[in-house]
């Protein structure tokens, strides 16, 4: 059980700092992620929204309670992987290898935050 709880927190940690990474170069590097998401066909309008959705998934996460919610944090983010991992594939621009980090990091604390809540 300690060694299951270890790996969540590892997971989960490496997993919120990658995240953090992630909307700070969208609130602090606008400008090249406007270009990023247009090169991708998206609208620059979605990046400060989606943002603070990813913030809000990232206290989700880590509350204790609100199993549901968490749930459905896990599910937004799996699909928000998924959807940048052939965003970044599509384009060619090489950078698909952060989305499958955050994938399997993803997946990793969901399949020990299940053991450990068995």
């Amino acid at each position: 059980m300690k060694r299951d709880k270890i790996i969540f927190y590892i997971a989960t940690g490496l997993l919120t700092m990658l995240m953090l990474f992630s909307v700070s170069m969208y609130f602090f590097k606008h400008e090249d992620i406007v270009k990023a998401f247009t090169s991708f066909g998206y609208p620059s309008y979605i990046i400060y929204p989606y943002a603070v959705v990813k913030l809000l998934g990232l206290v989700a996460l880590w509350l204790p309670k609100y199993k549901t919610l968490k749930e459905w944090a896990y599910a937004g983010f799996f699909y928000a992987f998924i959807l940048a991992f052939f965003a970044h594939y599509m384009i060619g621009d090489g950078e698909q290898g952060g989305a499958a980090i955050a994938l399997v990091l993803l997946v990793v604390s969901y399949i020990f935050y299940k053991r450990i809540n068995k």
